[in-house]
């Protein structure tokens, strides 16, 4: 990787050249900076226009495989076209735009994130990532640079699993490992299949269930994903963007429920088969466990994201003879998420012998850890460290398109941006300073790599 030599200023020429930049230097950090801060125009544009098109009242509605996520990709589109990029899809509706390199064989570096939202979200998380994409072609062609391999941004759709309770449907979909039976998923709110979605977004669900897909993992040199944090750990450590170390797998059980008695409410607890409270009891079993494994310095994440009694029965007087819940476990090591998932069996078999009721989990759904490429995130570390730009190391503590490109045996790396209300909420609060310095980062990643021959993962 090319970079300043020792003892040189930060404003001085690199005189090595970088793979992909035949016959020209290197940009320096200080022509870098200047150039992606040159795009703040179209970065502040491109954030607007999306804000105002996908109002969910209250925050952001860019609904999957719907008219909000369909607004957003065509945001992409119209940008990546005036940009004189080659704009395509695939049979899962996914955007690509591509900046054309000298060699069409070459493996091509991958750059964007989703462009879905939570039901009344907020604007950043998703589409920094794609506007990010956007930023680092621009500046490079501003330098003068002239890639090897093709550099293509990645509208991805569906990554938010609420809609669909399935992970990754757009990344998965691209990259032929999409979950046998997720086409005939359906969306929460409206009852229809994944499949007839995709179909009415341009896709071609038909193509997928032949095997088709779009992308072959080892034609791609890595790929890379800006998104905002969701979680404020860098707003805590006062540091504008972080350098990801790892991407957490999980179990989901999205439509769990516990089946008890209904009673009277003057019923003797020796007598009761109580639902709610045996909800209550695999909360406190699992909360435990977590402190546990953070005692022991092991990061996981426990969720129970729907917990509550049946609508249609439940009342002041009545003991609950029916729970639902939602389950999310999550960790970054798979040992450590089997062994999770084999705790909260054991915890649930003791639960139903002590309340005397039954666990139904139903539906079970994971996605793989996503380990993130050592050499890119250490190149990407002394990156940000020659650019000037405070960075520090951060695991995940979300999901990411990202984890289908490493499970597929892509190489992969993130940035996180400094946001200080967490993410999933209208008050997302992404600073453009910081998302620039972000955007910088990556754009000397790629200038430093673009057109590097082989898959390196």
């Amino acid at each position: 990787m090319a970079g300043a030599p020792a003892g040189a200023s930060k404003s001085e020429t690199t005189t090595r050249n970088a793979p992909g930049m035949a016959d020209k230097t290197a940009p320096t950090p200080d022509a870098l900076r200047a150039a992606v801060a040159a795009q703040r125009g179209m970065v502040e544009r491109l954030f607007e226009t999306l804000a105002a098109g996908s109002q969910g009242n209250p925050g952001i509605m860019r609904d999957t495989y719907g008219a909000g996520e369909n607004f957003g990709h065509a945001v992409m589109v119209e940008a990546a076209s005036a940009a004189g990029l080659a704009v395509t899809t695939d049979a899962a509706a996914n955007t690509y735009a591509t900046w054309r390199g000298a060699d069409a064989d070459a493996p091509v570096i991958l750059m964007g994130s989703h462009l879905d939202s939570v039901p009344h979200g907020g604007n950043f998380d998703g589409a920094a990532g794609v506007i990010a994409g956007l930023v680092t072609i621009a500046a490079l062609r501003e330098l003068g640079v002239q890639p090897r391999c093709d550099v293509t941004v990645m509208g991805v759709r569906a990554e938010e699993s609420v809609w669909f309770q399935v992970s990754y449907i757009g990344s998965r979909s691209a990259l032929g490992t999409l979950p046998e039976g997720a086409l005939e998923a359906k969306r929460i709110d409206t009852g229809r299949s994944l499949a007839d979605h995709m179909r009415d977004c341009g896709g071609d669900p038909g193509a997928l269930r032949r095997g088709e897909h779009a992308l072959d993992p080892r034609q791609i040199r890595a790929f890379l994903e800006i998104h905002i944090e969701q979680a404020p750990s860098l707003i805590e450590a006062g540091f504008p963007i972080a350098i990801c170390t790892g991407i957490p797998g999980n179990v989901r059980y999205p439509d769990a429920r516990i089946v008890g008695r209904h009673d009277h409410v003057g019923t003797p607890r020796r007598f009761r088969r109580d639902a709610a409270m045996a909800g209550m009891a695999l909360a406190h079993a699992l909360d435990e466990i977590w402190a546990a494994h953070e005692a022991a310095g092991t990061q996981i994440a426990i969720t129970f994201g729907r917990f509550h009694t049946n609508a249609e029965m439940h009342g002041m007087t009545t003991v609950p003879g029916e729970f639902r819940f939602s389950l999310d476990i999550r960790a970054y090591d798979e040992a450590v998420l089997a062994d999770l998932e084999a705790q909260m069996h054991q915890a649930i078999g003791r639960i139903e012998a002590q309340r005397k009721v039954t666990f139904e989990l139903g539906q079970r759904a994971s996605a793989a850890v996503g380990p993130v490429d050592a050499g890119i995130r250490a190149a990407l570390t002394d990156g940000a460290d020659r650019l000037g730009i405070a960075a520090m190391p951060l695991g995940s503590p979300a999901s990411h398109d990202a984890a289908a490109f490493a499970a597929a045996g892509v190489p992969v790396a993130m940035l996180f941006v400094r946001n200080e209300h967490g993410s999933h909420n209208p008050k997302e609060a992404m600073e453009i300073d910081d998302f620039m310095a972000a955007a910088t980062v990556l754009a000397l990643w790629v200038a430093e790599n673009a057109g590097v021959p082989e898959n390196t993962g």
